[in-house]
């Protein structure tokens, strides 16, 4: 099946290509691969290109899908596996997009055996053996440090062994203990900073994280939610603000590095450093 899969890729690829019109609008709109050098751009678009074919994405509520949106998607769904290969998302197919945030509806039974429901609005969610769903608009807006595609799709790569737990195996070449390590040290000094942040400030805003030093951390509280959420929203952090995440967190940002096999600090050390020569 490998060996089958792999010629109906170059087949693909032979026979198919992205319009350069098209490749330029949207990758215009993506910042954050302006680091990748010609080789990554390319691999990075026959990538798209295999996973526009071998997903299906579906717009709900009556949104239509074009090219462009598509696209971006999947550009950005491929970054994280740029160095792992498209396999890291093996065992599903679907990816529905809404125009906005969509609700789902939640349930849960308490200790003493009460059954609570309540709906969610969420940006994205993922689940193992099923669909990716993302909002449009969140997908569109993304900003530094905030990527709904790439949040969703390291879910995805977590979900390798079953459900998202925060804690991906470790890669050939990897040191598991010191990755685990620096998953769970790091997650912890984090809801210890979101947990001073609440004590410290009332923010109408919601929730920061203050570390030590009382410095506001620039990372979305929500990572303290649990370990999943923390790798996801971390990773996110990892490729659109590497600078700041290595500078906060240098060895979960050089652990994030061995991980996904990409060093996006220092692709953007080099880019400033060519700027400014």
């Amino acid at each position: 099946m490998g060996i089958l899969k792999s010629w109906r890729r170059r087949r693909l690829l032979k026979r198919t290509q992205i319009d350069e019109a098209l490749w330029r609008s949207v990758t215009a709109g993506l910042p954050f691969l302006d680091i990748l050098d010609q080789s990554e751009l390319a691999r990075l678009r026959d990538m798209a290109l295999i996973f526009l074919n071998e997903k299906e994405m579906h717009g709900a509520h009556g949104l239509v899908l074009a090219d462009d949106v598509r696209l971006a998607i999947a550009l950005q769904a491929c970054l994280p596996a740029l160095n792992l290969g498209l396999d890291v998302y093996e065992g599903w197919i679907g990816i529905v997009v809404h125009p906005g945030e969509f609700k789902v509806r939640r349930e849960d039974v308490d200790e003493s055996g009460v059954v609570h429901e309540w709906e969610d609005e969420l940006a994205g969610e993922s689940w193992p053996g099923g669909p990716v769903v993302l909002s449009w608009s969140d997908v569109r807006f993304g900003e530094v440090g905030y990527n709904v595609v790439i949040h969703e799709f390291a879910h995805k790569i977590d979900m390798l062994n079953g459900d998202a737990d925060g804690f991906p195996f470790a890669h050939s070449g990897m040191e598991a203990k010191s990755w685990h390590a620096a998953l769970e040290e790091s997650y912890e000094r984090f809801c210890a900073a979101v947990k001073r942040g609440a004590r410290r400030t009332r923010r109408k805003d919601g929730l920061v994280a203050i570390d030590e030093q009382g410095r506001e951390l620039p990372f979305d509280p929500y990572a303290a939610e649990h370990p999943a959420e923390f790798f996801a929203v971390m990773s996110e952090e990892f490729f659109t603000d590497p600078l700041t995440l290595r500078d906060e967190y240098p060895e979960l940002y050089r652990q994030l590095a061995l991980f996904y096999r990409q060093d996006p600090a220092l692709r953007r050390d080099e880019s400033n450093s060519e700027r400014g020569a």
